[in-house]
């Protein structure tokens, strides 16, 4: 853990009134009321709550596609609602993300983590056991709530308290996403059996890691005077750049940022969205097509595992290279080809090159963490990356929405996988072409301020 703690990382800005080869520095260094002693072991904190959490923030999706035939025999749900089912989590986080700005200045970024936590954790206890879809629906969204307000908050947290390691610190974030999506994707359906064979209690389970992922997030949300509390975040509310000095003397508050200005900022939003559109696809229906082609259930699940755990070495890989490059555009033409190789492959022989499907798929689905790299790199100030942070994941995941829902209705009324599969394939010109756009060399409040 130790080796995330040192060296620099740089980029290149456009920005003429910022030094070429400069690390990004936010007002989060300038807040150092503790001891060297207190600041070390407080960003040790920082990180176990960084990584914990990341790890929270899919199981309670992906441990629900290993299960979706089980739920969907339990509860009597259509192919259809199934669909709805799989759309729900890119609602709730349009949703309740439009919220975690407002929140983290109130109460502060650790707090609503820590609530967040929380959430998380009470609606995977409840979600099982409520009875029917209705509450299941409803526990699910009090989960997914929790994941949502985190998944903002994640990449400002990582701003402000580790401003000149943005790379290094994303790619560490989304390795620890990688690796609880590809864990509940494994583990899912054996321990299940291990618990009787009770698709309730092997959904419930996850719950314990997010009780977990709760306890670094308390001493942070009692320290004042940190990055991460109410007082440090209040004191760096989004603007769109510092105060401008008038001619007696006195400070002009500067006008918001206003984020829909950008291009970068539509860019960025549009193929966050369509990247999650292809998440939120492969983890609610990927272990279905596999089990439809024939394959067990067991070995279905183990196959969606191993295209969440590719994100494991590529989410932190992915980070650090794109932060070295000026345009991030081949990166994201890289993933795309991938993607349209993998879902070929499941269209013409899903059964015989399982393995090279999901292989193929989960270097594709490693747009997530490139996307989050993205949203630091395409701000120029802690403030400009909460805002678009919170603009490009609320209207990524709106975008995302029809996606999973659509591909439900497909598969109930064509009789077989080929339309769902020829529409994921067909979504990645459209990502390619966005994501060579946000990848660009520029920053949202250049483009905001013209």
């Amino acid at each position: 853990m130790m080796g995330f703690m040192t060296g620099e990382e740089t980029r290149t800005t456009v920005s003429p009134s910022i030094p070429t080869q400069t690390p990004i520095r936010s007002s989060a260094q300038d807040v150092d009321l503790d001891t060297p002693p207190t600041r070390a072991w407080m960003t040790r904190l920082v990180i176990a709550g960084i990584v914990l959490t990341a790890l929270n923030l899919r199981p309670a999706i992906t441990s629900l596609g290993a299960l979706l035939e089980e739920v969907r025999d339990g509860l009597g749900m259509s192919g259809s609602v199934a669909g709805l089912l799989t759309s729900v989590p890119p609602l709730c986080f349009a949703v309740f993300g439009v919220m975690a700005p407002r929140l983290a200045r109130r109460f502060g970024p650790a707090a609503v983590v820590c609530a967040g936590m929380l959430a998380i954790g009470t609606g995977l206890v409840l979600r099982p056991f409520v009875g029917g879809t209705a509450g299941f629906l409803v526990a699910s969204a009090l989960a997914l709530m929790g994941i949502a307000v985190s998944n903002v908050l994640m990449p400002v947290i990582v701003k402000r308290w580790f401003p000149d390691r943005v790379g290094t610190m994303t790619g560490l974030y989304s390795m620890a996403l990688a690796l609880g999506t590809a864990v509940a994707a494994a583990v899912t359906v054996p321990m299940t059996r291990a618990l009787g064979g009770n698709w309730q209690s092997g959904l419930a389970v996850w719950a314990l890691l997010a009780a977990v992922a709760v306890l670094p997030w308390i001493p942070l949300v009692r320290a004042k005077g940190t990055p991460l509390s109410a007082e440090a975040s209040s004191a760096q509310a989004p603007v769109a750049a510092p105060a401008a000095t008038t001619a007696s003397g006195g400070r002009q508050e500067a006008a918001p940022l206003r984020i829909t200005r950008s291009r970068t900022a539509w860019a960025l939003a549009v193929f966050f969205g369509l990247q999650a559109t292809a998440a939120y696809i492969t983890m609610g229906w990927m272990a279905q097509i596999f089990r439809d082609a024939g394959v067990p259930a067991g070995t279905a699940g183990l196959l969606l595992a191993v295209t969440m755990v590719m994100g494991v070495p590529l989410a932190f890989v992915i980070p650090r290279l794109a932060t070295r490059l000026p345009h991030q555009g081949p990166i994201v033409v890289a993933l795309g080809l991938c993607g349209f190789a993998g879902y070929a492959g499941l269209y013409l022989a899903p059964a015989a090159g399982a393995w090279a499907w999901a292989l193929l798929l989960g270097i594709a689905n490693c747009a997530f963490p490139l996307a989050l790299t993205m949203v630091g790199m395409r701000a120029r100030t802690g403030a400009g990356v909460v805002q678009l942070s919170a603009f490009a994941q609320s209207t990524g995941y709106l975008i995302s929405i029809p996606g999973p829902l659509l591909v439900g209705v497909l598969y109930q009324h064509s009789g077989g996988w080929g339309l769902p599969i020829a529409l994921m394939a067909g979504l990645m010109v459209p990502q390619i072409v966005v994501g060579v756009l946000a990848g660009r060399d520029r920053t949202v409040e250049d483009e905001a301020a013209r």
